[in-house]
């Protein structure tokens, strides 16, 4: 079967003839040879096909604190790709290059999930990373990339702005261990006319992934100048996540820098990353990061406790790691949430591009 005729999921026909894509909230729905506003998922006749099954906009090893997941074995390296398309019109998007791509065969690589499971295992990665687009609209290809990997023994993160319908999330976040899930803002009108969607979506998928799997997961928020860095907003989404969510889910802070839809927009500066940070600790969070820029105090993981350093950190190398095997502090023995072994790993700040080629 070739890649572009595989039979997605997550659809019905509805009343009038055409086809509704039941996956994520937008809810497109299909005349014969139309595509969603992802551009990957199309219909053709009863059937809706997953047009990037088994076809990747490239593999990379990183840092896993690249994307950026602080509390997940700190240290390790990730196999990380991804596909074309997004579900979501960001008009900052900053991987628009791949996410908006229309030229499928320009930048497609084929493998299969047992290749890419067995490159994760042959490049000693501990887990594989679904990123650079949503993994939500490759579901299926996701899914089965975990299984392969989850049968290998290796571990599988999703970088999401998790937009996604309840029945697709159940299936998909069963075979993540680990999420960053982008929250973009915390005002419906910030995600209506700067992503084309809406807040409460993704917010019911934060709730959902805290009250109802085990699933590790931190929260991104890009602070775009004068649209999403107000301290009432910033305020007003730290309490959030605090009452729904808890004070130990890890948040980051990054900067925004001019790009697609919003070039006259001006990058977000350093200070405006350390005053969300520190807004964020008052509110009770207990492990807030800055990124995208160079400030070592805001990688660094405390203890919320006694405020003892345990994982310094300088961009993404390691510099510092004071945790043991139980993931404790060893000053006052705190347990510190996330997913700790007695040593980091030693990947550093490398980022090696490689080639997966073939079908098993």
């Amino acid at each position: 079967m070739q890649e572009s005729s595989y039979q997605a999921r997550y659809w019905h026909l509805a009343a009038d003839g055409r086809m509704q894509c039941d996956l994520c909230p937008r809810d497109c729905r299909l005349h014969e040879g139309q595509r969603g506003a992802c551009f990957v998922r199309a219909r053709h006749g009863d059937q809706m096909i997953l047009a990037t099954y088994g076809r990747s906009s490239g593999f990379c090893i990183d840092p896993i604190e690249k994307k950026p997941l602080n509390h997940f074995h700190p240290g390790s390296s990730v196999l990380s790709f991804g596909t074309a398309g997004c579900n979501l019109a960001c008009k900052f998007c900053q991987n628009w290059d791949i996410s908006k791509s229309r030229n499928m065969d320009r930048l497609m690589d084929q493998a299969s999930p047992e290749v890419i499971a067995a490159a994760a295992l042959t490049h000693q990665c501990k887990s594989v990373a679904f990123t650079y687009n949503d993994p939500v609209i490759f579901a299926e290809y996701a899914i089965d990339v975990a299984d392969a990997c989850h049968a290998h023994g290796v571990q599988t993160v999703a970088v999401t702005a998790g937009y996604i319908h309840a029945p697709a999330r159940r299936d998909f976040f069963s075979r993540i261990d680990a999420a960053n899930v982008d929250l973009k803002a915390f005002s419906d009108d910030f995600y209506f006319k700067l992503t084309g969607s809406h807040l409460q979506p993704v917010l019911d998928t934060l709730v959902y992934l805290k009250h109802e799997t085990r699933v590790w997961f931190e929260i991104t928020t890009l602070l775009i100048p004068g649209h999403n860095d107000s301290d009432e907003e910033i305020s007003a989404m730290c309490r959030w996540i605090r009452q729904q969510l808890g004070a130990e889910v890890p948040l980051h802070f990054s900067a925004f820098h001019p790009d697609h839809k919003m070039v006259d927009v001006p990058a977000t500066p350093a200070a405006t990353l350390v005053r969300a940070r520190r807004i964020a600790l008052l509110a009770g969070l207990h492990f807030v990061y800055t990124g995208n820029v160079h400030n070592i105090e805001g990688d660094t993981t405390f203890c919320p406790n006694c405020a003892a350093p345990l994982i310094v950190r300088d961009w993404y190398l390691i510099k510092q790691y004071r945790l043991d095997g139980r993931g404790r502090c060893p000053d006052c023995d705190s347990a510190i949430a996330g997913r700790f072994t007695a040593q980091a790993g030693h990947f550093g700040r490398q980022r090696i591009p490689i080639a997966i080629l073939g079908q098993s």
